[in-house]
């Protein structure tokens, strides 16, 4: 495997359970012999820490951000889990929420630098361009959802949002670096609406554009967690979102596995103990096992799976 992989988790809705399931992920590295770097990036509004049974860490990103640790490794933060450590935000304050450029750069380029097998980002809810930039600067991009309606809605504008962002910075034209920020106006002189119409748009204008394009979307494949799962027809959904981006995105979401509704998860939550800890055997740690192998092994999980027990 390469060096060092980076896993950023995120989505469009918050209370979704992406802090839950990062530190869950990332108990489940750990406990396969990976050494692991949990980052709170969720900015303004960070909790992993609570996940992971941490009371008010005393240092976090902000320190350094503004310089007041020298490298990214000064924040390290011990857990109670072997091979385990946090980058806080607990402490961070409004200044950390809206990082200006060339503070994210510096952010990007510390996580890449660190010493470890794997990097877990805790993104925030919400498509602001530093979350997608986080998001988009990771090996894997995992997206948590809920079978709920606006969940699923939300999931889909961050997904377009991604997409769009990530050609515009790969692009080496203005000329679709500025079509890009049209469209991203319904009301666009062009009539595109969704990203397929504007790949197929983009690959008329020339076969080097037309290339670019379809670089760009065999490279941006994220992967679908489902969370919270009450049937099987609830995993389906999985599946169908494949489809969805399929037809409207011209792209293909890999789903990797789904977590049960179970309240092993609240009891948890409320004992500030992770599943994987507190509840080994439970079918929800069981299911983060496996969620955490298909990751690790680039797998899809398999229409045939439905609700099987592990």
């Amino acid at each position: 495997m390469p060096t060092k992989e980076v896993w950023a988790v995120g989505g469009g809705k918050g209370g979704v359970g992406k802090s839950f399931l990062t530190g869950n992920l990332g108990i489940a590295l750990a406990q396969k012999g990976y050494s692991v770097v949990m980052a709170d990036m969720d900015l303004g509004g960070a909790n992993l820490h609570t996940c992971l049974g941490i009371n008010n860490p005393e240092k976090g990103l902000s320190d350094f951000v503004n310089r007041e640790m020298t490298t990214i490794e000064d924040i390290l933060i011990p857990t109670p889990i072997n091979g385990v450590r946090l980058i806080s935000g607990a402490q961070d304050g409004l200044d950390i929420a809206n990082p200006r450029h060339a503070q994210k750069l510096r952010i990007l380029k510390a996580i890449q630098n660190i010493d470890v097998d794997y990097v877990l980002l805790d993104l925030g809810a919400g498509t602001a361009f530093n979350t997608i930039d986080f998001f988009l600067s990771a090996n894997s991009q995992i997206i948590v959802v809920v079978p709920e309606p606006t969940s699923i809605e939300n999931a889909y504008r961050f997904i377009k949002s991604a997409f769009y962002r990530k050609i515009r910075h790969s692009s080496p034209s203005s000329r679709i670096r500025t079509l890009v920020d049209q469209v991203m106006n319904r009301n666009n002189q062009y009539g595109i609406r969704t990203p397929r119409e504007l790949l197929e748009y983009l690959k008329q204008q020339d076969e080097e554009v037309a290339e670019f394009i379809d670089r760009q979307a065999n490279e941006f494949r994220p992967r679908l967690i489902l969370n919270q799962v009450r049937s099987a027809n609830d995993i389906k959904i999985g599946f169908a979102m494949d489809n969805a981006c399929v037809k409207y995105f011209g792209i293909h979401i890999d789903f990797a596995g789904y977590v049960e509704h179970d309240e092993i998860v609240w009891k948890s939550v409320l004992q500030r103990k992770p599943v994987l800890m507190n509840a080994p055997d439970s079918i929800v740690a069981k299911r983060i096992s496996m969620i955490c192998n298909n990751l690790i092994q680039n797998r899809q999980l398999k229409p045939q799976m439905y609700y099987k027990n592990p």
